[in-house]
């Protein structure tokens, strides 16, 4: 269940472990690198870390033995989903009709993220988001908190408890929002700072300095926002950029001397190898040299885009600029904290312009290529002996239908493609973060 924790310090999983040591690439399935599968192993899990993996049949040593075994065979043990791009608060507002992203904004987000003051409110909605995101096979996060500083304390407080790997911080916003939820320069630095000396870099929470976007704030507080970024070392800076054409035109009327939307980031230097930006649909050549010269990234918001219309992300085209690229759900403008059916969606965008995504690609880039690209490889993203234990466990298929293809695939790509497809959060078995069952199937 949810939340349900073990205090064994060994634990033993077994089952089809599958990750990956390079990109595969926009390759075919059969020629693509990297890909890692040991059927019918063991994943043996020391406190917070992976101590070692072993084929099931080679014998454990004694003091193993006595571990706690979980028995997954026929199952597929991965490292847990890295959500790159997510809204706690939205989790209010998933599955709200029919508007555009400015007009979703003021209709539904705005409203949701205000009730975020109360900080009762925001403990109830971090503990909430972050079951959901266990649920969903994801355990680790790049995370937009609120404008108040409360709700940023929330998740810091949440994910600490949990040793959970987030990313997170007070969103910066001081124009074009309603009442409730503007800031002011000198206030917002103060808690910013606040919440990096108490939170940054303590119990795997790090801090991200927030922008909403560019035309909630004002040229003040992005010059601020640049010199958090400048002085604090290792914090990360997350925020949107050319999501949407008329937010494009929006952002060009209010910054007129800056030369483009990302512009108007990297000359405050907002933009560095630390900075993950959501979206990035309307940019154009110049911009992506920008981001490939600082190793920035782009999250990719596959269901957001469809959902909201706002236009199709040319992945491989980024990739060929040298721009990184990671994956996210966007919830609420994305319709599910999934990342299986936000892969699926990628696939489908992609399609649209010929170009084919494989599994492969699919799941590297929301496990070892997120942990690239956020600089956390040495910790998360693989299954390898030294790396924190966070793990899900998820069946290939659920429902006559999956099953029916699955007995049907003639290779594991075909399995897993299948399984990417057709799947969601109901195929996940387990997850662990940390070394720590957080939810299991009932």
């Amino acid at each position: 269940m949810p939340g349900a924790v073990s205090n064994s310090p060994r634990r033993v999983l077994r089952g089809d472990v599958l990750d990956f040591t390079a990109d595969p690439g926009f390759n075919p399935p059969g020629e693509s690198p990297g890909v890692r599968f040991r059927p019918d192993h063991l994943v043996l899990i020391e406190g917070e870390r992976i101590a070692a993996v072993q084929p099931a049949d080679q014998p454990l040593t004694p003091d193993w033995q006595i571990a706690e075994q979980l028995d997954h065979r026929g199952r597929l043990i991965m490292p847990g989903f890295i959500d790159t791009h997510v809204h706690c608060p939205q989790l209010d507002v998933i599955a709200s009709y029919g508007t555009e992203l400015l007009d979703w904004l003021n209709t539904y987000t705005f409203p949701a993220e205000r009730r975020y003051v109360d900080e009762s409110v925001a403990d109830e909605g971090a503990e909430r988001f972050l079951e959901a995101l266990w649920a969903h096979g994801t355990t680790s996060a790049v995370i937009f908190a609120t404008v108040h500083k409360t709700s940023a304390e929330a998740l810091f407080r949440r994910g600490s408890e949990a040793r959970m790997r987030l990313v997170t911080g007070k969103v910066l916003m001081d124009r074009h929002a309603p009442d409730g939820l503007r800031d002011d320069v000198a206030q917002a630095e103060r808690d910013c700072v606040d919440l990096i000396q108490r939170w940054h870099g303590k119990d795997r929470q790090s801090y991200a300095v927030t922008v909403r976007f560019a035309p909630t704030s004002t040229s003040e507080q992005l010059v601020m926002a640049g010199q958090l970024v400048q002085h604090h070392h290792g914090v990360y800076m997350q925020t949107h950029v050319a999501e949407n054409r008329d937010e494009v035109r929006w952002v060009a009327e209010l910054f007129p001397d800056a030369r483009s939307y990302l512009d108007v980031y990297d000359r405050d230097g907002l933009i560095g190898p630390r900075a993950v930006l959501a979206h990035g649909i309307w940019l154009d050549d110049n911009d992506r040299a920008v981001l490939r010269d600082h190793g920035a990234q782009i999250a990719h918001s596959p269901s957001s885009n469809l959902f909201l219309g706002s236009g199709l992300f040319d992945w491989r085209l980024a990739e060929q600029s040298g721009v990184n690229v990671s994956l996210a759900s966007d919830v609420g403008g994305g319709t599910s904290l999934s990342m299986l059916r936000n892969m699926a969606d990628a696939y489908k965008i992609q399609a649209m312009q010929g170009v084919r995504l494989s599994a492969w690609k699919a799941l590297h880039t929301a496990t070892a290529g997120a942990a690239q690209h956020l600089g956390l490889h040495d910790e998360i993203g693989r299954v390898e002996p030294g790396l924190m234990a966070d793990l899900a466990v998820w069946d290939t298929a659920v429902g006559p239908v999956a099953l029916h293809r699955n007995g049907l695939a003639r290779d594991l790509h075909e399995r897993l493609f299948a399984w990417i497809t057709l799947g969601d959060e109901r195929n996940l078995a387990a997850t662990v973060v940390a070394g720590q069952p957080r939810f299991v199937r009932p």
